[in-house]
């Protein structure tokens, strides 16, 4: 079977995505740094009947028209503009590749006859990008060198074996050639491809550099050209359709464990897990509720998951009913396979089913956990970070340095005597040392040294008190004075 590809040119790609959510009346353009001024990078149709133009400064371009509208250009928004407009496509064809920032390519062979032939597949292409807002021009080959030379001529079909007639009249700049080479021929008189095709290769080659010869031979299929597509990502979702609308939370936990055992089952075959996933309910009046949960880890547990969802489908307003259901676990993660019964995993699991439930509630970032630091310092010795960035990691052992289970902000001992102190007041109570062990000195990193520690070096001592206390205390040889800044058990 011949093989037949399809090239789409979005003419007007970024201005026609920021006109879908910014709808504006008159001339509008795209604008771009370019050096030290600013250029129209794409603009609509109205203003491009004033005679604005692709590259025109802006300056000139205001010149003409000084009510011009424009905003500055994102290249971002347009790289995700044209992946959904791929994903569009693909009704058109199992794979469509992306080609250069405001096309796509699509593999149509054997596919055409579904849509009634090609020029139907192309009317119905049309017909649904300018329901949705975009122009464009596209245009069917044997090849997607001349598919995509005919498209920025015009757009039509060529059929097989009829390239080298169709290309003839096009100019030299339909080969994909750089604005250099392409000014060298036309200084030689060299302007449509027929010129090209008549004459011999050898000095062509020789002049311009095998750049030429290679993108007119792809183009007239004299040499094969790759057409990739980008490698799906595996979705993991799954819908259901019901006969009869449903309202009772008890009916939309049954559709989600439904849906739950499909989505785990796409999961486990994938050796995945869910971090975030979205419910989404649609009411018989159209209306979409969406709901949404994370997860500590990777989960592909469907009770433990629908146990999160529980509370969100109790506040669900299903108005005259509710006729689909859908699920996707739209962030996914490796979740190895785990051993039934790991005592370790079944501990780790039971807290990341609680920080799940907090921070459903709290949100993620209020749930925080300790990780060590490597540092001398008492207040520097740990971090807080969000408690599902990573696993609580392993606490060094410190059998030598004892710590005390709490630590504060050091709060200064009153009416001291003795060094060690045998009588303080603390917190307005008055206490007597038992038993008193240390000291140990702790000095500040010198290129680091927090604010705390301006008064220098501490001798910490480890306080055992008549009243009960069991305090980690410290003295500050520097400037005399003694503050209490942790409690043992």
């Amino acid at each position: 079977m011949a093989r037949r590809l399809l090239v789409i040119w979005l003419t007007r790609l970024s201005s026609d995505l920021w006109l879908r959510r910014h709808p504006v009346a008159g001339p509008f353009a795209v604008i771009a740094r370019q050096g030290n001024s600013d250029r129209i990078f794409c603009l609509n149709a109205e203003a491009a009947g004033l005679g604005l133009a692709r590259g025109m400064a802006l300056a000139d371009a205001r010149a003409i028209w000084p009510d011009l509208i424009t905003t500055p250009a994102d290249s971002s928004r347009d790289a995700a503009g044209l992946e959904a407009l791929r994903r569009l496509t693909m009704r058109y064809a199992p794979q469509v590749g992306l080609d250069g920032a405001n096309g796509l390519v699509a593999d149509i062979t054997g596919v055409s006859h579904l849509f009634g032939g090609e020029s139907e597949l192309r009317t119905d292409l049309h017909a649904n990008f300018t329901r949705v807002g975009f122009a464009l021009e596209s245009a069917i080959a044997p090849t997607k060198g001349a598919a995509w030379a005919l498209s920025r001529h015009g757009g039509g079909i060529i059929p097989e074996g009829a390239m080298t007639a169709a290309l003839s009249p096009l100019p030299v700049s339909a080969l994909r050639l750089d604005s250099e080479t392409t000014d060298a021929l036309a200084r030689l008189g060299l302007l449509r491809i027929a010129d090209l095709i008549a004459l011999p290769r050898a000095p062509l080659a020789k002049r311009f550099g095998p750049d030429l010869l290679r993108r007119l031979d792809q183009a007239l299929g004299q040499l094969p050209e790759a057409v990739a597509a980008p490698v799906e990502a595996p979705t993991f979702s799954a819908r259901l359709s019901l006969p009869e609308p449903i309202g009772l939370v008890s009916d939309v936990m049954a559709g989600l464990d439904r849906l739950l055992l499909v989505v785990c089952n796409k999961l486990a075959q994938a050796q995945m897990g869910a971090r975030r996933m979205r419910f989404e309910l649609n009411r018989v009046d159209r209306r979409v509720i969406r709901l949404e949960i994370g997860l500590a880890r990777p989960m592909r547990d469907a009770l433990r998951i629908s146990a999160l969802f529980a509370r969100q489908v109790e506040g669900v307003d299903s108005g005259f009913g509710i006729d689909r259901l859908r699920l996707e676990a739209y962030v996914a993660e490796p979740l190895a396979p785990e051993q039934i019964g790991n005592r370790e995993a079944q501990a780790r699991d039971a807290l990341a089913d609680l920080i799940s439930r907090l921070g459903n509630r709290l949100g993620f970032e209020h749930i925080l956990r300790a990780h060590p630091q490597d540092s001398p310092l008492p207040e520097n010795s740990f971090r807080l970070i969000p408690a599902v960035r990573q696993d609580a990691s392993h606490w060094p052992a410190q059998s030598h340095l004892r710590r005390p289970v709490t630590i504060f902000p050091p709060e200064p001992l009153q009416q001291v005597s003795g060094h060690p102190p045998a009588r303080f007041f603390w917190r307005g109570v008055q206490l007597t040392t038992l038993r008193a062990h240390g000291p140990e000195r702790i000095t500040p990193d010198w290129w680091n040294t927090p604010p705390s520690w301006s008064m220098g070096l501490r001798d910490y001592w480890r306080i055992e008190t008549s009243e009960g206390p069991r305090l980690w205390v410290f003295h500050t040889p520097q400037a005399p004075a003694w503050a209490v800044q942790g409690e043992f058990l």
